[in-house]
């Protein structure tokens, strides 16, 4: 999970990765600023099945103007999304890679982030995994772990209006 004390413009490794995230502040509401700048997500472990948490979240931030790319090998369309089944096969610029699997699984998909030249990894509700995270920061992604990505745009864009 994000806290003040790590550093919001990741240095760029010496051996290549993601650039370092660019004009977000250096102090303040990170969230907020991800939630803002990126658009595209590619959601990892998002199921066609509306009782799913993955799909309640992926449909909430589609009609919220996001563009959602569903990654699950097992499902062909996801919302009205083509669904891939790995984050390679998606012919798109991905800027988040949003993660709805065990925390086990996370260090394959941060590697697999980190090639493709993502921007953020973040990790929904009850996932995280501090060395892949780790890894994440020092290709100079953002990492945001265990926190609701519709929770926080609901907290941040639609409460405020109330």
């Amino acid at each position: 999970m994000y806290t003040r004390n790590q550093p919001l413009r990741p240095d760029r490794p010496p051996h290549g990765g993601a650039p370092p995230a660019t004009s977000l502040p250096e102090t303040g509401d990170v969230i907020r600023s991800i939630l803002e700048r990126y658009r595209t997500l590619a959601i990892v472990g998002l199921s066609s099945k509306p009782s799913r948490p993955s799909y309640g979240v992926a449909a909430y931030l589609k009609t919220h103007g996001y563009h959602v790319i569903p990654v699950n090998p097992n499902e062909v369309t996801v919302l009205g999304e083509t669904a891939y089944a790995r984050l390679e096969d998606i012919p798109e610029r991905i800027e988040v890679v949003v993660i709805f699997r065990r925390s086990e699984y996370v260090p394959g998909i941060v590697e697999e982030a980190i090639r493709l030249g993502a921007r953020v990894i973040w990790m929904q509700e009850g996932v995280a995994h501090e060395e892949a995270a780790s890894r994440a920061r020092q290709a100079g992604l953002l990492v945001i772990q265990d926190r609701c990505m519709l929770k926080e745009h609901a907290r941040r864009f639609v409460a405020e209006g109330i």
